[in-house]
């Protein structure tokens, strides 16, 4: 496979198909989800402060970062003995934006990020 060949991949027969299906195989998870939105909120956040925000245990979601971090889904940045994650890129979170739309669909009726006095995610 060519994955590493520049160009726009956006195309049925392109070689970043499998690496997309990688991509959302990692954002399969409720916790990774979580962790996704809470650093699209705040920006950076150290292990014990997004365990706080998604409500797990700090050991549970170091294993999660260490996945999205292999993914290049998230970054780090150390400042003495805390590191710090952020998200990558813009791209991680508007998946799970659109994910989040696709299911207030599911609902039926007109969701709520198409009333006009709803905020969007991009």
């Amino acid at each position: 496979m060519n994955a590493d060949r520049r160009g726009c991949g956006y195309a049925p027969d392109s070689p970043f198909v499998e690496l997309a299906v990688e991509v959302f195989a990692m954002l399969a998870d409720a916790t990774r989800v979580r962790i996704v939105m809470a650093l699209q909120d705040a920006g950076e956040l150290s292990v014990n402060h997004l365990a706080d925000v998604v409500d797990k245990s700090p050991a549970a979601v170091s294993q999660h970062l260490a996945k999205l971090r292999l993914a290049r889904i998230v970054a780090t940045r150390q400042e003495g003995q805390k590191v710090f994650y952020r998200l990558e890129n813009e791209h991680a979170s508007r998946l799970v934006a659109d994910a989040i739309f696709q299911a207030e669909h599911s609902l039926g009726g007109t969701p709520r990020h198409h009333h006009a006095d709803q905020a969007v995610v991009s």
